[in-house]
């Protein structure tokens, strides 16, 4: 549910992809007055953090249900061309292991996500390292998933009569997208790879410094990435080689292509396609690097432009601000 598609300027049936690169959750302290710079109250860092990359992976929904207040703050707190991507909860992959898990979704669907309106992104998947493919457990699972935003709304109707729905408010139809992340060398076959393009679910391309797979077959119409480290998981900054590495692999994906030492698991070959949108997240967050890395692949594709604030300067306030404080000075 990204923004629209712009069309290129030489060819109006063809679309310019959607690259949005950003960070996996905001709220870390060894930020505090560095990425984020002195001052900066904790309330604002969300406002800050969407104006210095241009999407932000959501956290806390992996580790609690969060609440439709607190979608609707979050999405009043980003700017208009702003996506969020959100982690679904861990109950689900973690705890349940996909058991019995149609009323934990529907609960998922409930909690407030679609309060995020058009600037919901992809719906992140991730599955433990001990969690095994198994063809028909998996299916059923996907079966599951809704594809668009009336259909989680239906689904969210389904909810445990404890979770608390003000309204479930009927959005605006519009799609969804999910992507899976996997850990586990049993989910490197054809059939898994089968499964999620017949679902049209992405399989999330993650760098993990070689500790589990490594997987590029593209198997929907966009792709959703996760770079957790070079060398070192969630530690690690990424060298100017290896940003440059990456970005050459984001460049070819956005225009619907596939690197020639892609990592694939499957001979299946994807529908083609003119361009894919991007999403990119950087959880190398444990060492400051995720927001500088992100806006550095940002500055390659010349999207630092249209962001409002960069790490460690105090946004300088608009000229209508100022005059509107200035009154309000004038009125005391």
């Amino acid at each position: 549910m990204s923004t629209p598609k712009k069309e290129s300027a030489s060819n109006p049936n063809i679309r310019n992809p959607d690259i949005r690169v950003g960070i996996s959750g905001w709220r870390y302290i060894p930020w505090r007055s560095s990425f984020y710079p002195k001052g900066l109250r904790q309330k604002d860092e969300l406002h800050f953090a969407s104006r210095a990359v241009n999407s932000i992976e959501i956290n806390g929904s992996f580790y609690a249900l969060q609440t439709p207040e607190r979608y609707a703050e979050w999405y009043a707190d980003t700017p208009d061309n702003f996506i969020f991507s959100v982690k679904a909860p861990r109950f689900i992959t973690h705890i349940k292991r996909l058991r019995e898990v149609e009323i934990p979704i529907a609960n998922f669907f409930a909690s407030g996500i679609l309060q995020l309106k058009e600037k919901l992104g992809p719906i992140l998947w991730q599955f433990p390292p001990t969690f095994k493919f198994e063809p028909n457990q998996f299916k059923h699972f996907l079966q599951l998933l809704p594809m668009d935003t009336l259909a989680a709304h239906k689904l969210a109707k389904s909810c445990d009569n404890n979770i608390d729905t003000p309204d479930l408010e009927k959005p605006k139809k519009r799609p969804l997208r999910h992507a899976v992340e996997i850990r586990n060398d049993s989910f490197k076959n054809e059939q898994f790879i089968e499964l999620l393009s017949q679902f049209e679910v992405a399989l999330v391309i993650a760098d993990t410094a070689g500790r589990w797979p490594q997987m590029e077959d593209i198997t929907s119409d966009f792709i959703y990435m996760r770079l957790h480290g070079d060398s070192e998981l969630y530690r690690s900054g990424y060298s100017d080689a290896a940003l440059e590495y990456w970005y050459k692999r984001i460049q070819k994906w956005s225009q619907g292509k596939q690197p020639g030492d892609a990592k694939l698991t499957s001979s299946h070959k994807p529908k083609s396609q003119s361009s894919r949108d991007i999403f990119c997240y950087f959880d190398n967050t444990d060492k400051l690097w995720a927001p500088y890395d992100a806006r550095k692949i940002l500055a390659k594709f010349d999207l630092l432009a249209d962001l409002e604030t960069e790490p460690g300067k105090l946004p300088q306030p608009h000229p209508a601000q100022d005059a509107i404080s200035m009154q309000n000075q004038l009125d005391l």
